[in-house]
């Protein structure tokens, strides 16, 4: 090999490593550029801050690689049979993890859409609790009775949910059953003065007391009211203790199932 062909290469490849060099340094400030506006973008959009590191560094090592292609094209590298080993072990990564990426699409999306946030008091997957923690792949509820439940967010994405904290206002329907011989009047009565007489209950929307039913053994009143949902709870037990100590003071029955046993002495 003479002078003028090692030269002639020299200048050949010193041209593409000079390219590859000025594509790197420029490639990478590129990538902190779009990193820095997206992250920009994401602190005004609202979106959970658990989401923000994951997105970020998605973006960042997916940029980073395209960099990379394109200085392995710059200097004659041959990208069609390593994006197609990559290829066939992405595919083999992604069967193998099937459940996991289903959880982490999960995790996406209830960090993009919100259908419940942190603080909030849900009802998922057979379990009522409050949420403690939105991860990528799980979250995390409370039970009411302080247990730690950890779902699955591929699940939670999936199926229904019911979320208790969306709006201010609940309404607390309960149905009491009284005697056929006591007087309906009466019962409406001591029902309105147990409702209007508890603080914490709405006077808009207005409390509703009606028969609502003739049963086997009881006819039966339906109570609703609304109140902060906060208060839910409380109001719900509240009535049921203050409607039965009415009750008793107004010698109204609460029927309850019994069985009449007639015992025959036959000699």
């Amino acid at each position: 090999m003479n002078f003028a062909v090692l030269q002639g290469l020299a200048i050949t490849y010193g041209q593409k490593l000079i390219l590859a060099l000025i594509a790197l340094i420029v490639g990478l400030k590129l990538v902190k550029y779009v990193v820095k506006l997206i992250e920009k973008s994401l602190q005004k959009s609202g979106v959970d801050k658990s989401l923000h590191v994951f997105l970020l560094s998605l973006t960042r090592i997916s940029l980073k690689i395209l960099v990379f292609i394109t200085i392995a094209e710059i200097l004659g590298i041959k990208m069609t049979s390593f994006v197609a080993i990559l290829g066939a072990a992405g595919l083999a990564v992604g069967l193998a993890l099937q459940g996991s990426l289903s959880n982490f699409a999960g995790g996406v999306l209830i960090l993009l859409l919100k259908p419940f946030k942190v603080g909030d008091f849900i009802e998922a997957a057979g379990y009522m609790g409050t949420v403690e923690e939105i991860q990528v792949f799980y979250t995390i509820l409370n039970t009411p009775d302080n247990r730690v439940v950890i779902i699955p967010n591929g699940n939670l994405s999936n199926s229904s949910a019911v979320n208790y904290s969306t709006k201010d206002t609940r309404r607390v329907d309960l149905v009491f059953g009284v005697g056929y011989e006591d007087d309906i009047f009466k019962v409406k009565e001591v029902l309105n003065r147990v409702v209007n007489a508890h603080e914490m209950i709405l006077k808009s929307p207005a409390p509703m007391i009606k028969l609502s039913e003739h049963g086997e053994s009881s006819v039966n009143f339906i109570v609703r009211v609304w109140c902060k949902s906060e208060n839910y709870w409380d109001i719900h037990f509240d009535l049921l203790e203050s409607v039965k100590l009415e009750f008793d003071k107004e010698d109204i029955n609460i029927p309850y199932p019994h069985i009449d046993v007639n015992i025959s002495n036959k000699n």
